[in-house]
This record gives C-alpha cells, structure tokens and sequence, in this order.
C-alpha cells in the first residue's frame, strides 16, 4: 500500500516551530493489536446493545447500569471485574467476552456492542508497519493453518466467517489458513476506511524522547514528545529517511522479528536456517528433496511441528531434536486437543513412536526427545548429546532452529530493557513481557509509551484486541483532558 501525498507530506514536513505540531499518535505495527487500534482511534465506538442479553449475568447488570456511555469511556476494571477465561489480561477477556459472550462453551451467541462512528471522536494517528497491513501473518506460508479457530481471528464489526463466505471458502476443522488471515486483514483496512493512516513498507529506527519546546510552539501542557525516526522505501526501492514526533507512541511489532539462536558452533553457517521458510524455498528450487540427507529440524514447538509437516508431506527424510521428554506436560501437543488439532496430535505420535524404538512405524524420521545440539561442521555433519552426555553425529543437508523468536526492539533506548518486568533481562513475551498498567496497558516505567500483543503478554488475536480497548480508552480520555 503505497502512501497518498497527505501522507508523505505528514512523513517529511519540515519541523519549524511556529507551525509544527506533533502527532497525537504513532502506532509501531500494522498487524491485528495495530488495525484494531486503529478502528477504535478513527471514531469507531462500541457501545452496549440495548437489547442484548449476556450469558454472564453480573457483566449483564453492568451494562445496563450506563447503556448510553461507550464502552471506551467506562471503568473498565469495574466491568471486567470476576471474569475468568484463557487470558491474564482482564480487559482482554472483557472485550472477547462482548463479542464472544460464550464461545469457550461452544455457545453461538452474536456479540452484545454495537458500533457508532462519530468522527468527532477520532484521534490522528499514524501505524507504521514493514509489510502490508496483516503483518507477520503475510510471511507465513499461505496454506499453513491457524492455531486458533477461524472465528476467533476476526476483528471488531466484520466477522471472519462473513468474509470468508463472501470468498465462498470455508474454514477447515474450524480453522483458517495463513493466507486468508492475511488477505483479511488487507480487506478489513480498506473496508472501514483506515488506509489513510497506513504506511507500510516502513522501517522504524528510533524512538527516543525529546523536549517539546524544541520543536514546536504548540506544546502546550507538554513538556516532552517522541520523535520517531526511520525510513521507507520508494516505488524504486530507495530508502527514504523520515522523522515524526508524537505525544504517544504504541509498541505493536509483535515477537516474529527475531528468531531464537542456540548459540553453538557453527549455527551462522549458510545451511542453518531460523526461518521455516527456508525449507520452502530449498523445496521450490530443488536443492532438497527426497533423495537428500535428512533435515535437521530443533525445536518441540508448533512452528517445528509444521516444518515436519511440510517435510513429512514432501517425503523429505527428518531428524527431530528437541530438550524436552514427550510426555512433558509443558509440551504445547500435550495441552491441544486431539480432536481439534489432528495434524498436530500426529506429530506428537510420531514423536513418542518413533522415540520409543529404534526403528519406528514412521520412515524417513527419527525422533530425538532430551537431546541437544552440540555443534554445526562444515562438512554439515551435526553433533547431538542426550542427557547422559553420550553424543552422536549425524551427516544433514540443512537445519531449521525453530526454538521461537524474541521482538526485536533495537530502536529502543537499550533494547527495551528497561520497560521489561524484570529490567535486568532481554523483553521475552512468554517469560519477560513489557511491564503494562493492565488497565490501559501504558508502560510503567515510560508515560506516553504503551505495548500491545505479545509485547504486553496477550498472544492469541482474540485477546490482543482488549489492549486496543484499553490504549483507545487511555488515548480518548487523554484527548478528552487536553482537547485541541
């Protein structure tokens, strides 16, 4: 999506004091966490639908105590006070709850808000973003299928199995495929009008506080603004250098940027690879195929599980190598169930069976559970250790590390460290999330500086949708203290 001349214009106008003023806000992401803000931040209000009946029978009473006030402009820990569900986010389950009153029981009861657009309401902003609007879902592999159900993947106020039907598809054991994710996601943007505040094939650099004095006269009750700085390419794939400033800035970027290394010998040779695109490509080109020697896949996670899916379906030889025991109940195959997930329950079969012998009912694939990488040779022999310290080598044509990915938050003063829980380690979603008030997930240890997604700890779509909530509430009842 290229940029229209407004926003070029907004990109690179020149920064004078008398008629510059900044940005009320940056959004760093153009995935799920960035468009749903950004619904929200264009005038998009929910409110309680009058006649709507909630399965929750406090939440219902609640609702009803102020059907006239958005949903935006309520307390929102009191609303989400007692509820319970698949997220520690209580916002995050408040919202699913609104449109998804009981889905977890398998109910199919239609959301209870109803949306408004009052213009007047909405805040300038800008999401900044790499790709097209979807983000990361647009560099995973198009037939890939969704962890989650299919319904669960929608957005506020066009559900995901109306559009699907409009493309006359359907979902596939209730899921979805990568590839319709992400055209969604593009089609959502353009259908709700926000592609006016869209700039992809963008690349932020910095984020750094700066006085607001020292960039406009319009300051103010501000005493500091961010300025982001970084660039974007041409149509002729120039980078073009731009700096904004902006008296809010989202963090949205999710955790697919950097992959985890092991930190071996070896591993930055040409045919170890982080990404499970690389084994797509190598199939394309035929440089792997059935008759090489097998590929080394690390990692008991479900990115690994759908690497040995596509090489199991290729008829491409494996070697598995994972730390954990099979039956380890952290294991992610051991908490899905079988039903809704037999692909994957499949994997972990051939992990047990293949573990339990040498030779197992499945050719071409060899299960190593407790076992670890050593080292990566040039000659692309590979040595393992189990956890007796006995190791063994085996000769490989490539190897994926898929043991996850960290968010690459390298244009943050120190890396983002110090927004992180623990700010004496690296920000991990899982282990080490931005410290967010969980009410409107602004970061504790930088006013102005709010996180979304994976970054705030929310990692299912369904529930990234609530720190929208929150950010937008936080942002219009800013707006609301300030007006312009």
């Amino acid at each position: 999506m290229l940029p229209d001349r407004k926003m070029y214009a907004l990109l690179n106008r020149p920064q004078n004091k008398s008629g510059f003023k900044p940005l009320p806000v940056v959004i760093i992401g153009n995935g799920p966490s960035g468009i749903c803000l950004s619904y929200l931040l264009s005038g998009y209000i929910p409110y309680f639908k009058r006649d709507s009946l909630h399965p929750h029978p406090i939440l219902q009473r609640k609702l009803e105590e102020a059907p006239d006030v958005s949903i935006l402009d309520q307390d929102l820990e009191y609303l989400s006070e007692g509820l319970e569900g698949r997220s520690h986010s209580p916002v995050a389950l408040l919202f699913d709850t609104l449109q998804r009153p009981d889905t977890d029981f398998g109910g199919t009861a239609e959301s209870v808000l109803t949306w408004w657009h009052e213009t007047d309401r909405a805040i300038p902003h800008l999401v900044l973003g790499r790709n097209a609007p979807g983000g990361a879902w647009h560099s995973i592999e198009g037939s890939m299928i969704t962890l989650s159900r299919g319904e669960w993947m929608g957005l506020p106020d066009l559900p995901f199995k109306d559009w699907l039907k409009q493309k006359r598809r359907g979902l596939r054991n209730n899921r979805a495929t990568a590839e319709d994710i992400a055209q969604y996601y593009q089609h959502y943007v353009m259908k709700k009008g926000l592609q006016k505040n869209f700039r992809c094939g963008t690349v932020v650099t910095s984020v750094r506080k700066v006085s607001a004095e020292s960039v406009s006269n319009h300051a103010q009750d501000i005493t500091e603004v961010f300025q982001v700085d970084g660039f974007f390419k041409s149509v002729r794939g120039d980078k073009e250098p731009f700096s904004i400033y902006a008296e809010n800035v989202v963090l949205a970027t999710g955790t697919y940027d950097s992959p985890t290394w092991l930190g071996v010998k070896g591993e930055n040779l040409s045919y170890v690879h982080h990404q499970l695109s690389a084994l797509e490509e190598a199939v394309k080109n035929n440089s792997i195929g059935i008759m090489s020697d097998p590929v080394l896949i690390v990692g008991a996670g479900l990115t690994a599980a759908d690497a040995i899916l596509f090489a199991h379906h290729c008829n491409i030889p494996v070697i598995h190598v994972f730390r954990r025991q099979v039956s380890d109940p952290g294991l992610i195959f051991n908490q899905l169930p079988k039903m809704m997930y037999p692909e994957y329950h499949k994997v972990h079969q051939m992990m047990k069976e293949q573990s339990a012998a040498c030779a197992g009912p499945y050719e071409r694939y060899v299960s190593l559970p407790e076992h670890h990488v050593l080292s990566f040779g040039k000659d692309k022999k590979c040595i393992f250790q189990d956890k007796n310290g006995y190791q063994k080598a085996y000769k490989i044509s490539m190897a994926l590390v898929l043991t996850g990915s960290n968010p690459n938050l390298f244009f943050l003063p120190n890396n983002g460290i110090d927004l992180a829980m623990d700010s004496a380690q690296p920000v991990n979603p899982k282990r080490n999330p931005i410290d967010v008030d969980p009410f409107t997930y602004e970061c504790t240890q930088e006013k102005g500086l709010y996180a979304l997604g994976p970054l705030a700890g929310d990692h299912f779509v369904r529930f990234v949708q609530g720190g929208a909530l929150a950010v937008a509430s936080s942002l219009l009842k800013k707006a609301d203290k300030n007006p312009p």
